[in-house]
């Protein structure tokens, strides 16, 4: 074992060195454009995406490198790109863990997992179809992308445990990659379903008076986005990762019981769950984050004694890495905006953009091209923070509607290049132990399609509908 890890590491050296210099390089060519601080931001941006986007080492050591860099360097204040671990997405993610370890130490993920296994069917084709078909109806339901993560994931474990696929075993990262993608990719063209999603909705009403319908936004993109995209999910995981069917399913006498269908602790554990889940569910409401309510469950659930997880949770069962990735992408996103390189970005690409007069699926073409720029540099909830506010600007510029020009931005944030963009993935790979390189391969590829095969279709839908 310590030969092989030797023997990776060695592997490993030489490619990081070679990203460290071409970042660093690039970072000297910045300054030619751009300020020094902004140059410097330049180069550790593509040094941590290209790290994270080949796997050469963990997913936690760029985050920590970046947090060194950028405190030693004093690019920005320690309070700036720290801020991911107070920020509440960091805590929904830890929530999010703690609720998956409270779920598999019960056992709770295994009855649900029997009851749920009669849809999804015998036949690994069957189940990954239906897993995808499910985590998209649960977007209707589930206001939240890592809520549903959450919830889904657990489960699935106890499904792919059950119908007999090892760790490790391809027809497993099949039917955990079904559950991720298939709640999160899709669920852009339903609008309260992820966090991107209302931040555009509450940007554009504050700046523009305009209140998106559920209907018009439905109608608009979930044709293309949400049903063909599933659709697309389900053909590449099929096609990356096929396996034989299950090798032992379960019989149905486990559900022919006598015994009650959850015990004492499980039914308080759903209890916990379910009113969690009210709270974030209502938090227009109360204004209470949903990280923060995370924390209070967690209260409960860590309670000594309580029997909703083992004495050594935290020190044994948590796996730290990817809360560290989290802190270090949502650390990045602060440190990008303080410096103002996103602006000037954004800023030199509307000027280098070929917009021309009347051409408007050219214009929109390359004002989504701008926004999937935005996202890849940042995440995807900084396209709506960053591109709504240009709006105006840009419907000037490229003789667009400021509706299309915000439309549009749903077509960029609901095309993922890297996990690194997306906590509800980073939530998935923690809870289901998917590989980060396997997770970073279906977002390559989804991305290649539905930049060169849904989008165009998107926009084609567009000028059938009248947008265009």
């Amino acid at each position: 074992m310590s030969v092989e890890q030797n023997k990776t590491e060695a592997n490993s050296f030489w490619p990081v060195l070679g990203i460290t210099l071409v970042s660093a390089l690039i970072a000297v060519i910045g300054t030619l454009f751009l300020p020094s601080i902004q140059a410097a931001m330049l180069g550790i941006l593509i040094l941590c995406a290209a790290l994270w986007a080949t796997s050469y080492v963990p997913e936690y050591w760029p985050a920590v490198a970046l947090f060194g860099l950028i405190t030693v360097t004093q690019i920005a204040p320690g309070n700036v790109v720290l801020s991911g671990f107070t920020s509440s997405t960091f805590w929904l993610l830890f929530s999010g863990m703690v609720f998956g370890a409270a779920i598999q130490f019960t056992g709770l993920n295994h009855k649900v997992a029997r009851l749920l296994i009669q849809i999804l069917g015998r036949r690994y084709r069957s189940v990954i179809i239906r897993t995808v078909m499910f985590g998209l109806f649960l977007a209707f339901l589930i206001p939240s992308g890592i809520g549903r993560v959450v919830l889904l994931i657990p489960i699935v474990v106890a499904i792919a445990d059950q119908l007999g696929y090892q760790e490790g075993s391809k027809g497993r990262y099949g039917i955990l990659l079904a559950a991720a993608f298939g709640t999160f990719l899709p669920s852009f063209s339903i609008l309260p379903a992820n966090a991107p999603n209302m931040l555009l909705s509450g940007i554009n009403e504050a700046l523009y008076g305009n209140t998106l319908s559920y209907w018009d936004y439905l109608v608009l993109h979930f044709p293309v986005l949400g049903l063909v995209k599933a659709l697309v999910v389900i053909i590449v995981i099929l096609w990356l990762f096929p396996a034989q069917d299950p090798s032992h399913p379960v019989k149905q006498r486990q559900l022919n019981t006598s015994e009650p269908i959850f015990n004492a602790k499980e039914k308080q554990l759903l209890l916990v769950l379910i009113a969690c889940f009210c709270a974030w569910f209502t938090d227009s409401l109360h204004h209470i984050s949903p990280g923060w309510i995370g924390l209070v469950a967690c209260s409960v659930l860590l309670w000594p004694n309580g029997g909703f997880t083992s004495k050594q949770c935290l020190s044994k069962d948590l796996n730290y890495g990817p809360l560290f990735f989290a802190a270090g992408i949502i650390g990045l996103g602060a440190t990008i905006a303080f410096t103002g390189l996103g602006d000037s970005m954004v800023n030199a690409l509307t000027h280098i953009a070929p917009f021309k007069e009347g051409t408007h699926v050219l214009n929109l073409a390359l004002v989504t091209a701008i926004s999937l720029l935005v996202g890849i540099i940042a995440n995807l909830s900084s396209i709506p923070a960053i591109i709504t506010p240009l709006a105006a600007d840009l419907a000037d510029i490229t003789g667009l509607s400021s509706d299309a020009i915000v439309m549009s931005e749903v077509m960029a944030f609901s095309t993922v290049l890297l996990p690194y963009q997306a906590p509800p993935l980073i939530t998935a790979m923690a809870l289901g132990k998917l590989p980060l390189s396997i997770v970073s391969k279906v977002c390559l590829i989804t991305f290649a399609i539905t930049l060169f095969v849904l989008l165009p279709l998107n926009i084609l839908w567009w000028q059938i509908v009248g947008m265009l």
